[in-house]
């Protein structure tokens, strides 16, 4: 369902994401995994178009997304780490609103959202403002709406970061349900190792741009001979605190550079 292959992003002289290459399957829920600035975010935005690679191959369902956007897009679905609903509008508007804009005929995107709000314990709050909710709420809400197209792939983006435990189990538990019943492949980043171990199939670390390890969670666990996947995480890429904010601005005068040139 996704196949990246030789994949390069720079920004100037700085490498943000260094000759990767991975495959996901149909219908498996893959966790892309890495310490703060190890070039997680930089491919999601390669494999969803909104960057073009410096080199390197996507595949998104057989469709290159650079080649073929439109087609691409309405292939999958993504939630981002911010905030991205209207929060003056109710929950149904902000499913009907997704689901005109990915041409969702009437009577399929009423069925839809009836489905998935239902499904996501909105379907009481329907006609409640966005602004009444709970971040729990909203984020379920967001993913909600993400299914709403029927995609073949959904990108989660942090979509836990600031829940509490009950809200991402009860999250998890119907992003699993829908992953299982209607064959989406997920594709994940978190920095939760406890629900990557219980909700991934299989995983990828990157760091430093480069993909460090691939492999089922136990299967790390035992390459790095650790009891627990954040055990085998700190083995493959240190326990050294990671300041985002130095990759960060390295890209942001690279494209200051880029942009007086």
């Amino acid at each position: 369902m996704i196949r990246v292959q030789n994949l390069v992003k720079k920004f100037g002289d700085f490498a943000a994401v260094q000759d990767i290459s991975f495959e996901v399957q149909q219908g498996e829920i893959f966790a892309f995994l890495g310490p703060n600035g190890a070039g997680k975010t930089t491919t999601i935005k390669m494999l969803t178009t909104l960057l073009r690679p410096t080199s390197g191959t996507v595949m998104l369902d057989g469709l290159d997304p650079q080649r073929h956007q439109h087609e691409a897009r309405r292939r999958f679905g993504i939630v981002f780490q911010d905030p991205s609903l209207e929060w003056e509008l109710t929950a149904a508007e902000n499913m009907e609103i997704h689901g005109v804009l990915y041409h969702v005929p009437r009577k399929l995107r009423h069925e839809r959202t009836e489905q998935l709000l239902k499904l996501f314990e909105l379907w009481e709050r329907r006609n409640d403002p966005v602004k009444r909710f709970s971040g729990g709420m909203k984020r379920r809400l967001e993913i909600a709406r993400g299914f709403l197209h029927t995609p073949k792939i959904l990108f989660l983006d942090e979509p836990t970061l600031g829940l509490d435990p009950q809200s991402r189990n009860q999250l998890w538990s119907h992003v699993k349900h829908v992953n299982e019943t209607e064959q989406v492949t997920v594709f994940l980043t978190t920095h939760y190792m406890d629900e990557a171990d219980r909700v991934a199939h299989r995983i990828a670390i990157i760091d430093h741009g480069k993909i460090v390890a691939q492999g089922t969670p136990a299967e790390l666990k035992e390459q790095t001979q650790s009891d627990s996947l954040e055990g085998a995480f700190l083995a493959l890429t240190g326990s050294s605190i990671r300041d985002e904010s130095g990759s960060s601005t390295d890209q942001m005068r690279q494209f200051v550079k880029m942009w007086r040139k």
